[in-house]
């Protein structure tokens, strides 16, 4: 697809990182599967993929976690 940001660049398959923040909570999701712009750099993830970092944020701030950096493992289907 092309991106929406740079409107030059096309998006291929990659990895990117997520940053999260709530309240006093703040979590980095690392190598989570995005289309990245080969131009800008720019990272699209996908609803499911948002999904599923959103969930376990929830579960992480609910947990009372403060800071927490983790490589992004999807659910097995």
């Amino acid at each position: 697809m092309k991106c929406v940001i740079c409107k030059v660049g096309e998006t291929r398959a990659g990895r990117t990182a997520v940053t999260l923040e709530r309240d006093a909570t703040t979590l980095v999701f690392k190598a989570v599967p995005a289309e990245v712009c080969a131009n800008c750099g720019e990272a699209y993830v996908a609803e499911e993929i948002s999904g599923q970092i959103l969930a376990a944020a929830d579960l992480a701030v609910r947990s009372g976690v403060r800071v927490d950096v983790r490589d992004f493992v999807g659910a097995v289907t």
